[in-house]
């Protein structure tokens, strides 16, 4: 079976969360016997030689609504629904911040989407787009795919709330590459040496998190580049943090390891996280975590965290002491080794993709819907 991953034409130049999880996907299951391109939304695909598209990003319905009027090719969606209007409705500055507190999530994201249009930094894939606007075209994009994968039942949930949505939707968590991280007993931890990996944005909400651990015994060590829109938002957090606050930009998988294994708490105080990859990787290598409750993040960690309140660095700081001074809870990585990894992903996605190619059910051809989610329940 050939299949087309198509996602975000800056997957490789601007490396989130999602690059880890389209490429770890894609080669887990090119194991399982699968044949997988990846490919970036603005590249000319030839859709005939595909058996199969599998889109990433919900929330860059644009990208999606032109493959898929194209293509003529049943369909699979990544949603990863991330919500950004806490942030953008109470923390952005100056004129945009005043406008945006008046928007819905929904149309957050129009705006967003045509003011990188207008700026050059995406290009408009279809222009039915800008009539649609954002919440129709993802509901028709919901309506018409074949299945869904959520990273979580919580995932799962907010896409029926918020868009009505009927497409059976599988639950597929977010992993690791355990074979990358693997934890060494004994190495040392140092007890002051807290970890922030993530790309450097407002959502992420380093300013806070830098705010909180200034002139602390701890050295923060934040690794990651800053995203391409918020260069002033570094700016600003390199500018309030203390000698004890470090910067690194983004490093690959396997030398993250080596600053796992030595550090003691990992932090995302994040205004909304689906899970957290860098978060799992900390887990599996011995990190006591310290992340929002806004998202899907108690789903995958249950009581094995500390949560935080994202606008409150005293919150954030409270957090961090606890982690610091509390012993690794070991269900915690043996959870993670158990359920989220790349191959236990691969293989649900997998399952769903042989019962499509075996049953040829395809919901919004043949409108069988509640039949065809029955049938895959147990995936």
């Amino acid at each position: 079976m050939k299949v087309a991953f198509i996602t975000r034409a800056t997957l490789h130049t601007v490396k989130g969360g999602d690059t880890i999880q389209v490429l770890q996907t894609a080669k887990q299951l090119a194991q399982l016997g699968f044949s997988v391109d990846v490919k970036l939304t603005h590249e000319r695909i030839n859709y005939a030689s595909y058996d199969l598209l599998h889109f990433f990003n919900i929330t860059r319905p644009a990208d999606i609504l032109f493959h898929i009027q194209k293509a003529g090719k049943p369909f699979v969606i990544s949603t990863i629904l991330i919500d950004y209007s806490d942030y953008d409705n109470h923390y952005r500055k100056g004129l945009p911040g005043m406008f945006m507190r008046f928007l819905s999530a929904d149309h957050l994201e129009y705006v967003k989407a045509i003011a990188r249009f207008l700026k050059g930094q995406d290009k408009l894939m279809t222009r039915s787009y800008l009539w649609m606007g954002q919440h129709k075209c993802i509901q028709e994009i919901l309506r018409r795919a074949s299945v869904l994968f959520s990273n979580s039942s919580l995932e799962t949930i907010r896409l029926i709330q918020r868009y009505d949505c009927n497409t059976h939707c599988i639950p597929v968590a977010n992993g690791i590459d355990p074979e990358i991280f693997s934890y060494d007993k004994e190495v040392e931890k140092d007890e002051c040496l807290v970890l922030c990996v993530a790309r450097i944005e407002g959502i992420k909400n380093q300013i806070n998190l830098i705010r909180a651990l200034n002139n602390t015994r701890y050295t923060l060590l934040i690794i990651g580049s800053a995203a391409p829109n918020q260069r002033s938002y570094y700016r600003e957090c390199r500018q309030i943090a203390a000698p004890n606050i470090r910067f690194m930009e983004y490093i690959d998988q396997a030398e993250l390891a080596l600053y796992y294994q030595r550090a003691k708490v990992h932090v995302l105080p994040s205004w909304f996280e689906a899970c957290g990859l860098s978060s799992l990787e900390a887990a599996a290598m011995g990190c006591n975590l310290v992340i929002t409750a806004k998202g899907y993040t108690r789903e995958y960690y249950e009581n094995h965290a500390f949560y935080c309140e994202p606008g409150s660095p005293e919150s954030i700081l409270h957090a961090v002491d606890e982690a610091a001074k509390a012993g690794f809870p070991e269900a915690l990585r043996e959870k993670v080794l158990l359920h989220y990894t790349w191959p236990k992903a691969a293989i649900r996605i997998a399952k769903a993709y042989h019962h499509l190619h075996k049953t040829h059910e395809y919901p919004y051809r043949n409108n069988r819907i509640k039949g065809y989610s029955q049938s895959l329940r147990g995936l």
